[in-house]
């Protein structure tokens, strides 16, 4: 046998369509024109080399670590968080991605077979945002991991969108973790290796310190933003819309997921339906579904 489970693990996701569609889904700045922007699959990408390098480090399992961060975000919705709220108003018992994540890669892929991962990736997909620890020191990795990402990830974009300046960021923070991405994100890396030991994970108090701040600056500053945030406003209605108009013809939905819609109830089937658009399929159906056609008419 040439790869170990975990590898296989790892494969399995990178081969499934869920992945794929990871491309074509917000991080941060809706359906962003500008080629550079960070997508929903660009994050796992560097979540994933963040997450190997620390446990690289620390002598732990890097094709665990890996496959943990590639899997994390599948059950991510469309527009970013903003589709994640507006599911989560609308859906009976709530929307989590990290649960729909799971819930990818146990029953949705392969035709409803799933991909039947190990344990301790599942476990670490579950765990990797909010609530319980993961079971493992690489699940409970790849956590830190996607928050050091996405922190630094969305300084570089909202730089670049003009929503900040390099100037408004924090100057404490800048003299504790660096002023680029690149000093930031291995200020954090080197703490967390270097104050890790006897399965605890931790960064020294002034790193850690920063960090959070830099945290708070962004959600004052970005995610929180009117400007930069003022097209989601129009996400929980075309959701809603979407949600609504499958939940009452459930004969419109695609074949894989009428047979959820048997088995599990149809709201469970739409809501699957639903977060595993990408953002331009979820307004194209929207476009299709609500907004009307020219007529075109005999000639």
């Amino acid at each position: 046998m040439v790869r170990t489970d975990f590898q296989r693990d790892r494969d399995r996701v990178i081969h499934c369509k869920a992945f794929r569609r990871l491309k074509h889904k917000t991080q941060v700045f809706l359906s962003p024109e500008g080629d550079h922007y960070r997508t929903r699959l660009t994050h796992t990408l560097e979540v994933a080399q963040i997450a190997r390098t620390v446990a690289r480090a620390l002598r732990l399992n890097e094709d665990l670590t890996e496959a943990i961060s590639l899997a994390h975000d599948l059950g991510h919705t469309p527009f970013g968080h903003a589709g994640e709220r507006a599911l989560n108003s609308i859906v009976p018992g709530g929307f989590r991605h990290y649960e729909q994540s799971l819930r990818v890669v146990d029953k949705l892929e392969k035709n409803g077979e799933g991909l039947n991962l190990t344990y301790e990736t599942r476990n670490g997909i579950l765990c990797h945002t909010k609530g319980e620890e993961a079971v493992t020191l690489e699940g409970r990795i790849v956590r830190i991991a996607d928050r050091i990402a996405y922190i630094n990830h969305d300084i570089d974009d909202a730089l670049r969108a003009g929503v900040i300046s390099a100037r408004a960021l924090p100057s404490e923070t800048g003299r504790v973790l660096g002023n680029t991405t690149s000093e930031r994100i291995n200020t954090l890396v080197m703490s967390l290796i270097n104050n890790s030991s006897d399965g605890v994970l931790m960064m020294d108090s002034d790193t850690q310190s920063a960090y959070e701040q830099l945290h708070r600056f962004m959600f004052a500053s970005v995610y929180n933003n009117d400007s930069a945030k003022s097209e989601e406003r129009k996400v929980p209605e075309l959701m809603s819309f979407l949600y609504e108009y499958f939940v009452k013809a459930p004969e419109k939905l695609p074949e894989e997921y009428r047979g959820t819609a048997k088995s599990e109830g149809v709201e469970r089937a739409v809501c699957d339906y639903l977060a595993g658009m990408t953002d331009r399929y979820a307004i194209e159906q929207f476009k299709n579904l609500f907004i009307p056609h020219s007529w075109v008419g005999y000639r």
